[in-house]
C-alpha cells in the first residue's frame, strides 16, 4: 500500500482532510521487513478497527516524530524484557540516550510497553535534556502509552515533560499532554498547568493554544456543573482555573492580537465563578477597546475610580484605552473633555508638588542609601529575565519534591510581569510624568487630525485655546496653536490653516510674524490664491504684525507674475517705508529649525499623522458593535438585518463582523449552510482586497466546517491558513473528526459502499461531500 499524501479535491475532500489532520507514516525504508509487515498489519485490519487514533502496537507516530524501528528481526531474536527494561535504566542513567530509545523498542516490539517506573524515567530523562529530537521521543511515548495503557503514565512526569516542552517552544505538544491528563483524569493542578500556560504565552501560537486549552478546561466547571461538596469532585476542583490563569492568557493574548478569544475568555469567567481581581480590569479595558466595545469600557471606569491597588502604569493602561475608543468612534467632545481635564488636574499637581519639592529635596539630602537599596531598580527586572533560565535549569528531583508546585507558580508570576511589561509599551496617547498624566503629543496629533478630517475648524480653534490656557505657559511660537497652524501650512492644509488663524484673531489670541510669513509664502508657491493673500495681508496689518523681508519680496515676485505691476510697486513702496532689514526673517528660520531639531514634537507627530494617510470609518464600529450585540443575544434574524443595513449604506463589513456571526451560528449549533454563505461572501471581499483574514476569523470558519462535516469548505480555509502562513491545531480538530464523523459510515461492510455512494448523491448539491470511509481508515 502506497503513502497516500496530502491531496486537495472535491471527489474526496474527506480524505484530503483526513490526511492534512493526521502525521505522517512511520520512517521506515520501503525495502525493510518492518515496513512489510506494517502494510500487511495494515491491510488485514478491518474498517471498524481503523477508526480510533492508534491501534497497530508496532509503529508509532505523533505530530511529525515517529519510531525508527530496528534492523533486526524481532522474532528471531528472544531477550528477557526485565533484562531489557533495567538496560532502558541503566542507559537513561549513564546518559546513553540512543540506546536507551534502541532498548525502549525492542522491549516494546517483545513484550509491549515497559512497567510504570521505567516509562516515567524514560519520559523524564528525555525531557531532561532539553533537545528536541529527544522530547519528540518522549513525547511519542507518552503518546503510544496514552493509546495503548494509559494506567502506566504518572502525572507528575506528564507535568514535567509539558512544562519542558513549553520551555523549549513546543507549544503543542504540551498542551497535548495537558489534554491527555485531562482525559486520563490525572488532574493537574491549576498552579501546575498555569505554570505551563506562562512559558506557552510568550510566543503568539503558544497564548493561541493556551486560550484554546484555559476555555476548554473552563468549560467543565461553567454552570456549577461541578458539585464541590463531594469529596471525589476535589482532584477536579483543584484543577479550575483562577484569576490568574485567566490574567496569564488574556495579557498574551492582548499582546499577540487574539482578542476576540480574549473576549470569549472573559465571558467565560462568570460562568465558572471566577471573579476578575483588580489588575485585570485594565486588561479587561484594553481587550474591550481593540474590539471596539465603548460601553463596557465606560462601566469600567467607575470601578477603575474605586478601584485599590491600581498603580500609576495602570491608570495609564486604562486611560489610554478610553482616548483611543473615543477617537474609533469620533466622539471627539469626549475626547476633549477628558484631555483639558487631564491638563487641569496636572496643572493643580503641579502646584502642589512645587510646594512640598523643598520638603523632599530635605528628606532627600538626609537619606542614607545601602548598598542594596541601590541595586533595588536593577534587580528588580532581573527575576523577570532569569525565570526562563531557573524553570529550564531545574531537575525532575526538583521539580517532584515541589509538590505544591509554589516554584513553578512563582516562575508563572514573573513570566506575567514580562508580559505586561511588553504591554505597558504599547501605550502611546498617555504619559505619566510623577504620578502625574498627561496626553502625550501623539494624542494631540490625533484629535487635532480627527478635528480637520470632520472639518470642525471651529471647535478645533476652541480646543487649542483652552488646552494652552490650561498647560504649563510657553512662548507664542512654541504654543499648540502655532504648531498645529505650522503643521496644516506643511502639509498644504492651507485653507485649514487660515481659518485658525481667523478663529484665534477672534478669540484675541496673538500669533508671532512667523505664522503669516509661512503662510503667505505658502500661499505665493502655490500661485492662485489672490484674494486670501490681500484678505491676509490686510488681517496682517491691522494686527500690527511687521513681515520679513524675504516675505515682501516673495509676495512681489507672485505679483510680477499675476502682471499685476501696481501691486508689485504698491508692496516694495511698503517695504522700503517699513525699513525691513534683510536679516528680518531669521525668527522664521530659526522656528524651522526648532522644528527641525524635534523641538516642536507636536508639529512633526501631527505632519506624521497626516502624511500616513490612515483614516478611520467610524460607522463600521458602531454597526459592527450593533451586529455583536445581536449575535451575542442570538438574534441572528436581527443581526442579519443590521448587516444588510450596513451595506445599503455603503459600509464594507471586516472580520470582526463575520467573527461576530460566526461565533454566534457555532453556539446555536447546525447553522452550518448559513456559515458556508458567509465564506462565499469573505472570499469575495478577499479577492478585492477589502477584507484582510486573521486566524481567530479562520480558526471559527474551521470549527464550524469540520463540526458539520464541509470537508471541502474545511480544505479551502485550511489552505487559506496555510496561504497566510497560521497556526492550525491539528490535534483539537482530529479530536473533533473522530467526536462527530468517527462512525458516520461504520456498519455492514457489505453495503458499506453502496450507502456511501447513496449518501454522496443526496448530499452533493449541499455543498458537504464524504468520500469512502474505508480510505479514511488508510489514513489513520
Amino acid at each position: 500500500m502506497l503513502r497516500v499524501g496530502r491531496v486537495c479535491t472535491r471527489s474526496n475532500p474527506c480524505r484530503a482532510l483526513i490526511s492534512f489532520f493526521v502525521s505522517p507514516l512511520p520512517l521506515v525504508g520501503h525495502d525493510s521487513v518492518h515496513f512489510l509487515d506494517y502494510v500487511r498489519n495494515r491491510t488485514k485490519r478491518t474498517a471498524d478497527k481503523n477508526i480510533g487514533f492508534l491501534n497497530h502496537k508496532l509503529h508509532i507516530r505523533s505530530c511529525g516524530a515517529c519510531f525508527s524501528t530496528t534492523a533486526q528481526t524481532v522474532l528471531v531474536q528472544a531477550r528477557d524484557s526485565s533484562q531489557l527494561a533495567l538496560e532502558i535504566e541503566n542507559a537513561i542513567d549513564q546518559q546513553r540516550f540512543d540506546d536507551a530509545w534502541r532498548a525502549y523498542e525492542k522491549h516494546v516490539h517483545m513484550d509491549g510497553l515497559p512497567r510504570k517506573s521505567v516509562l516515567s524515567k524514560l519520559i523524564t530523562g528525555f525531557a531532561v535534556t532539553r533537545d528536541v529530537h529527544r522530547l519528540n521521543q518522549s513525547y511519542n511515548v507518552v503518546d503510544h502509552a496514552f493509546e495503548e495503557k494509559h494506567e502506566l503514565l504518572e502525572k507528575e512526569p506528564l507535568i514535567y515533560l509539558s512544562l519542558t516542552l513549553a520551555q523549549c517552544a513546543l507549544p503543542n505538544l504540551a498542551v497535548n499532554v495537558v489534554r491527555k491528563l485531562v482525559k486520563m483524569e490525572a488532574y493537574p493542578p491549576v498552579a501546575a498547568w498555569s505554570g505551563i500556560i506562562a512559558h506557552m504565552c510568550q510566543t503568539a501560537n503558544g497564548a493561541f493554544l493556551a486560550a484554546d486549552m484555559v476555555m476548554e478546561i473552563g468549560y467543565l466547571f461553567q454552570n456549577n456543573r461541578v458539585d464541590p461538596r463531594k469529596k471525589s469532585n476535589r482532584p477536579l476542583l483543584s484543577m479550575k482555573p483562577n484569576s490568574f490563569t485567566f490574567n496569564i492568557v488574556l495579557t498574551a493574548s492582548l499582546l499577540f492580537g487574539t482578542t476576540k478569544k480574549a473576549e470569549q475568555l472573559l465571558e467565560l469567567m462568570p460562568r465558572i465563578g471566577v471573579k476578575p481581581d483588580v489588575s485585570l480590569l485594565i486588561v479587561m479595558a484594553r481587550i474591550y477597546e481593540k474590539n471596539g466595545h465603548k460601553d463596557e469600557i465606560v462601566k469600567l471606569k467607575r470601578h477603575v475610580d474605586e478601584a485599590c491597588g491600581l498603580s500609576e502604569l495602570e491608570f495609564q493602561q486604562f486611560y489610554d484605552c478610553l482616548l483611543s475608543c473615543h477617537l474609533k468612534f469620533g466622539d471627539l467632545d469626549s475626547a476633549v473633555d477628558m484631555v483639558l481635564d487631564m491638563l487641569r488636574k496636572g496643572k493643580n499637581a503641579k502646584r502642589s508638588l512645587e510646594a512640598a519639592k523643598a520638603v523632599l529635596e530635605a528628606v532627600e539630602s538626609s537619606k542614607i542609601y545601602l548598598p542594596f537599596e541601590k541595586s533595588d531598580p536593577e534587580n528588580s527586572g532581573s527575576p523577570n529575565k532569569s525565570v526562563s533560565a531557573n524553570g529550564q535549569m531545574r531537575s525532575y528531583v526538583s521539580f517532584f519534591k515541589d509538590k505544591s508546585f509554589a516554584r513553578l507558580e512563582l516562575d508563572a508570576r514573573g513570566l506575567l510581569n514580562l508580559l505586561s511589561d511588553k504591554l505597558q509599551d504599547q501605550v502611546g496617547l498617555v504619559k505619566s510624568e510623577h504620578g502625574i498624566l498627561h496626553p502625550t503629543e501623539t494624542m494631540y496629533a490625533k484629535l487635532v487630525k480627527a478635528f480637520l478630517e470632520a472639518d470642525k475648524i471651529s471647535a478645533l480653534a476652541s480646543f487649542l485655546v483652552k488646552a494652552s490656557k490650561e498647560d504649563s505657559p510657553v512662548s507664542v511660537e512654541s504654543s499648540f496653536v502655532v504648531q498645529v497652524i505650522n503643521a496644516c501650512i506643511s502639509v498644504g492644509l492651507l485653507e485649514q490653516a487660515h481659518d485658525l488663524l481667523d478663529e484665534m484673531r477672534f478669540s484675541g489670541i496673538k500669533v508671532g510674524s512667523s505664522i503669516y510669513s509661512s503662510l503667505l509664502k505658502a500661499y505665493c508657491k502655490e500661485g492662485h490664491h489672490e484674494d486670501d493673500i490681500t484678505a491676509l495681508l490686510k488681517d496682517a496689518q491691522q494686527a500690527g504684525i511687521q513681515l520679513d523681508s524675504s516675505c515682501y519680496e516673495d509676495l512681489i515676485q507672485s505679483r510680477v507674475h499675476h502682471k499685476n505691476t501696481a501691486g508689485a510697486l504698491h508692496l516694495f513702496k511698503e517695504m522700503r517705508n517699513s525699513k525691513v532689514v534683510k536679516s528680518g526673517h531669521r525668527e522664521f528660520e530659526m522656528l524651522v529649525q526648532s522644528c527641525d531639531n524635534s523641538e516642536a514634537a507636536l508639529t512633526t507627530k501631527l505632519v506624521e499623522e497626516v502624511k500616513s494617510g490612515h483614516t478611520v470609518n467610524h460607522a463600521i464600529h458602531d454597526w459592527n458593535n450593533v451586529i455583536h450585540f445581536f449575535c451575542k443575544k442570538r438574534l441572528m434574524h436581527d443581526a442579519h438585518k443590521a448587516l444588510s443595513k450596513m451595506r445599503v449604506l455603503g459600509h464594507t463589513p471586516n472580520a470582526q463582523t463575520f467573527h461576530s456571526l460566526v461565533t454566534a451560528y457555532a453556539a446555536i449549533g447546525g447553522k452550518y449552510v448559513e456559515v458556508t454563505d458567509l465564506w462565499g461572501e469573505m472570499k469575495v471581499l478577499a479577492n478585492s482586497n477589502s477584507m484582510k483574514f486573521d486566524q481567530e476569523l479562520l480558526d471559527s470558519l474551521l470549527y464550524c466546517f469540520v463540526r458539520g462535516g464541509f470537508f471541502l469548505r474545511a480544505m479551502e480555509v485550511i489552505e487559506m491558513m496555510e496561504k497566510c502562513k497560521m497556526f492550525i491545531d491539528k490535534y483539537k480538530y482530529k479530536s473533533l473528526w473522530l467526536k462527530y464523523h468517527r462512525t458516520m459510515y461504520k456498519g455492514n461492510p457489505t453495503t458499506e459502499m453502496s450507502e456511501l455512494l447513496l449518501h454522496c448523491a443526496v448530499w452533493r448539491c449541499s455543498g458537504i461531500s464524504i468520500v469512502g470511509y474505508h480510505c479514511m481508515s488508510h489514513l489513520w
